[in-house]
């Protein structure tokens, strides 16, 4: 393989809350922060979150992908993490594929499966 993914970084206007509210919804921690940048340990992938002055106005064209924990189901893990301040767009479901999209505190969607 030519490439490995190793971080996705997304715009925001306050990094260090966003960080948080993704470091406790992944159950990973804050690794690194240089105040207009930090970065969340999760696996696979790292999490950046970039401080940026023009506010979201459209749907975000990139999304995050997640499976449930083993365990807890997607339900259980829609349940947690709209207790952590998500919130529910749709649910959505192709033969063999069911996921729920979620928007975090700041506006930014992502489906858990």
């Amino acid at each position: 393989m030519s490439l490995t993914a190793v971080m996705i970084t997304m715009d925001c206007a306050e990094p260090q809350e966003l960080a948080r509210w993704w470091a406790t919804a992944l159950e990973g921690e804050i690794a690194q922060d240089h105040g207009d940048f930090v970065i969340v340990r999760a696996q696979p992938v790292a999490l950046g979150f970039q401080r940026v002055a023009e506010e979201r106005r459209v749907k975000n064209r990139v999304h995050v992908d997640f499976a449930a924990a083993p365990g807890r189901g997607m339900a259980g893990e829609v349940e947690r993490l709209v207790g952590l301040g998500a919130s529910v767009v749709g649910e959505h479901s192709v033969p063999g594929l069911t996921w729920t999209v979620l928007r975090d505190p700041a506006g930014n969607e992502f489906c858990v499966h």
